[in-house]
């Protein structure tokens, strides 16, 4: 119950956030500035992994201007539970823009991937969740053996305040507070090998990271 309540009202404020950022943003510019942004961590994965042409990539997570805008000639699937409230409230998000996104409103608890996919994408997303050992349950399932997985957090730097913000709303967007090493584990624990943890970005309280893991490809 106590993660339905701090879920509900982060859900909440991420809808009045993208309102107040984008506000007096161009929506080209904005766009441009954002497609611009995401090349920069596909170019930070490249010695990790490539795109290919029949690659299918999923989406998760991905508000209103997210990765899905790098890929307009490959299957690309993007989901969010506040994709048509971002379209009634945001001329910087139209579904019309990507005629070749195939977008769903859902969260990641109760998303279907329609089939199984190349390179998973969850990007500034996963703590947003109301259940994240259920979402990265349904995360890594998305994806086919062999498949990757690129997802980026902020990691708490510091124990002692990773355990205040679990107990009080300091951090009201993102209902989950976790270190680097237990978001590694939530992956590596599922079948994925870590292959990165790039370093993007230091704060005090957090740290920003790009995770990258590779499916397990079975044996038997």
């Amino acid at each position: 119950m106590r993660w339905k309540w701090r879920w509900n009202i982060a859900q909440f404020a991420e809808r009045r956030w993208w309102q107040s950022y984008l506000k007096n943003k161009d929506v080209q510019e904005y766009l441009s500035w954002k497609k611009q942004y995401w090349q920069k961590i596909i170019d930070l994965c490249k010695p990790y992994f490539t795109i290919v042409s029949t690659d299918v990539i999923l989406d998760a997570g991905c508000g209103p201007a997210g990765m899905f805008m790098l890929f307009p000639d490959h299957k690309t699937i993007a989901f969010d539970p506040l994709l048509d409230r971002y379209e009634s409230d945001l001329p910087h998000f139209k579904k019309k823009f990507y005629p070749n996104t195939e977008f769903v409103s859902a969260g990641l608890e109760d998303f279907i991937a329609p089939q199984q996919v190349d390179k998973i994408f969850c990007m500034n997303a996963i703590n947003h969740v109301q259940d994240i050992e259920l979402s990265f349950d349904k995360l890594v399932s998305f994806g086919k053996p062999g498949s990757y997985l690129i997802i980026t957090i902020d990691a708490h730097n510091h124990s002692f305040f990773k355990h205040v913000f679990r107990l009080l709303p300091g951090d009201i967007l993102h209902p989950h507070q976790y270190d680097l090493k237990e978001y590694q584990s939530l992956i590596t624990n599922r079948g994925y090998n870590m292959l990165a943890s790039i370093h993007v970005k230091h704060e005090f309280f957090f740290d920003h990271y790009i995770l990258i893991a590779q499916k397990t490809i079975s044996t038997n």
